[in-house]
């Protein structure tokens, strides 16, 4: 069978959402949409759903997949919904709602509800993806309580550059939320997982960690709050072949890498079918049987190599972390040009096993 796994360590998680609690001081929705980016959705909210406030997906295929696996704790639609059709199965299956647009609202108002729903009402406060204009802000608040269709409204919006600690853009962002929200009596929910480690004076009644969940940092630069993170996924296969080269050899496709030394040059079972980045180039780290590694060569669908000459006690069957408690995620992440939250929710093919 082929070695390559993803080991999920459940109480690591566990650990992550109870730091999302302490720092916020708030209730906590566990964002687990891609399917808890790439950690199961199904067994991470199994996991956590005797101290989690709530859960948070993107879209209501992804609620019923909670639901009918039997959790039962609020689940709340981040998109909203895509039709005016989907409306009596939110309803139905007691789920919370965001609304970001005036057509959303407008369906609410038309829809026939058996009973009234929680809706979350999304302020473009300035990252212009999706949320309500701060002038149409106050009328749909209006206009939901008016309805009699909304049994609570949660006020919203999202932070475009929370992760970068010196920007002024969160507080700018805060400024328009609090000018929007004047005069209403609702509870907030403004701070995503980078918020939630780097901006503790953001008001919010509802935090929405999704990656700090998973142990992974969200910012480009150490931070203190982050450093409390454990990593939730070790993503670990084994050497499968090891060769003696002498210098001058190339190694993989494209000639990318070229030993300037004898070399002991070892193969992984892992590529980029597996999620691992293709863009990885070499020296990006890695660990084999305790001892740190390095890339060698360009990634390949199914396998990737390593130079081993530093590593002399590694041989075929060895164990190679790729990411988790030893390499971290971001660190894999930056080497390629690329985020945590992408090689996570890449990963494919891998089995997943709960720890």
């Amino acid at each position: 069978m082929r070695p390559a796994r993803a080991l999920i360590d459940l109480q690591a998680l566990r650990h992550n959402y109870r730091l999302a609690r302490e720092l916020s001081g708030a209730k906590a929705l566990a964002v687990i949409k891609a399917d808890a980016y790439g950690h199961g959705a199904v067994r991470c909210a199994q996991a956590l759903e005797t101290q989690a406030d709530g859960f948070a997906v993107a879209c209501i295929e992804e609620a019923l997949e909670l639901r009918a696996a039997g959790i039962r704790a609020p689940v709340l639609l981040l998109e909203g919904f895509f039709e005016a059709s989907e409306l009596e199965l939110i309803n139905r299956h007691d789920l919370w709602c965001v609304v970001h647009s005036l057509w959303q609202l407008e369906a609410i108002e038309q829809a026939a509800l058996s009973k009234p729903l929680q809706v979350w009402l999304k302020l473009d406060s300035g990252m212009h993806r999706v949320g309500l204009h701060p002038k149409d802000y106050q009328s749909a608040y209006q206009r939901l309580l008016a309805s009699g269709k909304v049994c609570k409204i949660v006020l919203m919006s999202h932070f475009a550059r929370a992760d970068e600690p010196d920007s002024s853009s969160t507080a700018e962002q805060l400024v328009v939320f609090e000018q929007a929200r004047q005069g209403l009596a609702a509870q907030v929910s403004l701070r995503n997982s980078p918020a939630v480690l780097g901006f503790p004076q953001v008001p919010s009644d509802w935090v929405r960690p999704g990656i700090m969940l998973y142990g992974a940092t969200p910012f480009g630069e150490p931070q203190p709050q982050a450093a409390r993170l454990q990593p939730v996924m070790t993503l670990e296969s084994k050497l499968i072949c090891v060769r003696e080269l002498p210098a001058g050899e190339a190694v993989g496709y494209g000639a990318h890498f070229v030993t300037q030394r004898p070399s002991r040059i070892g193969v992984v079972a892992m590529g980029y079918a597996d999620g691992y980045p293709r863009l990885a180039p070499s020296g990006t780290p890695l660990r084999v049987d305790g001892a740190m590694a390095q890339l060698a060569g360009r990634v390949s669908m199914d396998m990737l190599g390593v130079d081993l000459t530093d590593v002399p006690h590694a041989g075929v069957g060895s164990t190679v972390e790729l990411w988790g408690k030893h390499v971290l995620a971001s660190d894999v992440a930056q080497a390629a040009g690329t985020i945590p939250y992408q090689i996570f929710c890449n990963l494919r093919r891998v089995p997943l096993v709960y720890e």
